[in-house]
Parts: structure tokens; C-alpha cells; sequence
């Protein structure tokens, strides 16, 4: 009887599981040192492109009217440009009324701190734990933050020129994109799927955060002149600004107000404040507001939280604001379209993971 030949076993990986995980873990350290490193033209690359994504459905409407194809860039361009104007001049109003606010209010702001220490002090605590709590509360502390504030943004807009120069590149190369399938046929539909989705993700991401944004600033303004806080309209722009940064803007946005209601109002007043903001923030930001974008982010919460974190260590402060874009493209370039690791994009908040090998097929 003739021996029917066995199949050769398959050779071992070249390299184990573990090895590869460990090399994989190597080239996105060895790749993320890469972005802090260049963060002064990360960061502005970031944002000029997050900007382009919001603006590039002006371009649709113009070409089905028959627009040329430069003039629909052009007029990309320059909604990006009133975007970022007005941003610019939102910030700057509000950090040159902040220092004349604290310049204002030193004496005040001195008499809060001494009754601070001597109010810990009351309670148990010893001299030197008071005074770096009262020292908190101090004008040059204050002060000093500012300047540091100030400092950053004016590292940003040293950086200003290179997001405008990345929106005109951006917005003229976004026509040419679109052309991608057509050139290369349908081999590439996935992959122009999974960026499509990406980028209209982006955009209902920011659109809805700065309508929630506005509403937010307009309430939490009225209260504070309401209740007599000066200067709400600075406050106002504060909250609308870092309700853009996920789970803990709320948080950056209350600190200020509730600090200058102490001063000008006591412990009541800043009470009121900050239940007024809970109230607020706690009722559109967190019941209403993830209603109308989780279809567009699907990221768990932790994700979201920690992703403010590492971004912001990585590129700056802007990471902060970028954080939820960066992180859906990362996914989107590593985890998506990749079957086995269908897994890995539901651990992340993707919950279309688990009803298809490939959602977006």
C-alpha cells in the first residue's frame, strides 16, 4: 500500500508573540518621542487639519453650482481663517481682561488668602500646609499663572503662521483626495470608507461640541452677572473654550469664577457658583451633550479621559484640545480594517466591533 506523503509542518514565526508585542511597543515609543520632539510643527499641523476637516463640506455645494475647483478651495480657506480669527480674538480679549481682573482685584485677592491660612490654621492644620494653600490665592501667584498662560498662548501664536501656510495646503489637496477612489478603483474603498468616517466623525465632534459650547458659556455667563461676578463675559469665553477639552474643561472652566466669587462674595457666593455650574455642565455635558456624539466618537471614557493626558504631554496644549481627533485616527490607522483586531477596537468604545468583521465594508 503506497504512503500518501504528509504535509511539511509549517515553520515557527520567526519571531514570538511576545517579541513582537515587545518590538511594537518599542517603535510607538521610539515614534511618539518623534512627535514631542517636533510639537512646535505637530501641534499646528494637528489643528490646521482638524480645522480643514470642519470647513471642506463648503467645497460640495460650490462645485454642484458650478464653481471652479479654485474657487471652492479659496473659499475653504477662508472659512478657515474666520475660524481661526476668531478664536484668536475670543482668547486674546479674555487673557488681556484676565491680568487687568487680577491687577484690579490684588487687595482683595490678598485679604482671601489671609483669611484662608488663618481659617486652615483654625481647623488643624499646620503653618506650612496653610501658607501653600493661601499662597494659592495669592495676586503674584495668580499673576504668575497668567503669564504662564499668556506664555503658552503666545507660543501658539508663534506657531500661527504654520497653520495658516497647513490650511491652504490642506484645503487644496482635500479636492485632489477626493479623487482617490476613481483613480485607483475599488481595491481602496475601505480605506477611503475608514477616513470618510473619520473625518465626519471629527466634524460632528466639534460642531456639536461648540454649539453645546455656546449654549454653556450663555448660561453660565447670565448666572455669573446675575450673581455679580465681575467680568462674565471672560468667564463665559473660558467655558466655551474648555468644554472643547473631554471630562476635565469643565473643571479648568469653574476654577477661575469660583476663586473671584470667593473673593468678591465669600464662601456662599462661590458655592452658588460652582453649584450652578455642576447643575449646568453636569446636565448638557454629560446627559445631553454624549447623546448627539457617540455615534460620531465611540471611545470609552476612560479612553477619553486618559487620551487629554497623553496628548497633552505629548504635543502641548493643544493635545488637550486635539486629544479626541488624534486618538480616532490613531484607531482608525492601527485598529481598523484589520479583522484580528476587532477586539482591540471594541475595548476602545467601538461597539460596531462586535456585529461586524469590518463595519465599515
Amino acid at each position: 500500500m503506497k504512503r500518501v506523503p504528509q504535509p511539511a509542518p509549517a515553520a515557527p514565526p520567526a519571531l514570538s508573540p511576545t517579541l513582537r508585542v515587545l518590538l511594537g511597543l518599542a517603535a510607538a515609543v521610539i515614534a511618539l518621542a518623534g512627535l514631542s520632539f517636533a510639537r512646535e510643527l505637530v501641534g499646528p499641523l494637528a489643528l490646521a487639519a482638524v480645522i480643514v476637516i470642519i470647513c471642506h463640506p463648503l467645497r460640495h455645494p460650490l462645485e454642484r453650482r458650478g464653481w471652479p475647483s479654485w474657487t471652492a478651495t479659496t473659499a475653504v480657506i477662508v472659512l478657515a481663517y474666520l475660524i481661526l480669527a476668531v478664536m484668536v480674538a475670543l482668547l486674546w480679549f479674555a487673557g488681556t481682561q484676565f491680568v487687568k481682573l487680577v491687577a484690579d482685584y490684588s487687595d482683595e485677592l490678598q485679604a482671601t488668602a489671609h483669611a484662608v491660612v488663618a481659617w486652615l490654621q483654625s481647623v488643624g492644620l499646620d503653618d506650612q500646609a496653610a501658607d501653600a494653600t493661601g499662597a494659592l490665592l495669592k495676586p503674584e501667584t495668580i499673576a504668575s499663572f497668567a503669564a504662564s498662560l499668556g506664555g503658552t498662548v503666545l507660543n501658539v501664536l508663534t506657531a500661527f503662521f504654520f497653520v495658516l501656510a497647513y490650511v491652504i495646503f490642506m484645503a487644496a489637496d482635500g479636492a485632489r483626495y477626493a479623487r482617490a477612489e476613481a483613480s485607483f478603483g475599488a481595491s481602496i474603498r475601505s480605506t477611503v470608507r475608514r477616513f470618510q468616517v473619520f473625518n465626519t466623525g471629527v466634524r460632528r465632534y466639534y460642531v456639536v461640541n461648540a454649539i453645546f459650547g455656546a449654549i454653556v458659556a450663555i448660561i453660565d455667563g447670565l448666572a455669573l452677572w446675575a450673581l455679580g461676578v465681575p467680568a462674565p463675559v471672560v468667564w463665559a469665553i473660558l467655558a466655551f473654550v474648555t468644554n472643547f477639552v473631554p471630562n476635565i474643561g469643565f473643571v479648568l472652566g469653574l476654577i477661575p469664577p469660583a476663586l473671584l466669587a470667593l473673593v468678591v462674595g465669600g464662601w456662599p457666593m462661590m458655592l452658588v457658583v460652582i453649584a450652578i455650574y455642576c447643575v449646568v455642565n453636569v446636565t448638557l455635558q454629560v446627559l445631553i451633550q454624549p447623546k448627539f456624539v457617540s455615534d460620531a466618537v465611540d471611545l470609552s471614557l476612560t479612553l477619553s479621559f486618559f487620551s487629554v493626558i497623553f496628548w497633552t504631554f505629548i504635543i502641548g496644549p493643544l493635545g488637550a484640545i486635539l486629544s479626541i481627533p488624534l486618538t480616532l485616527f490613531v484607531r482608525a490607522l492601527i485598529l481598523e480594517g484589520d479583522p484580528g483586531k476587532r477586539w482591540l477596537r471594541w475595548l476602545s468604545g467601538d461597539a460596531a466591533a462586535a456585529r461586524s468583521p469590518d463595519p465599515l465594508l
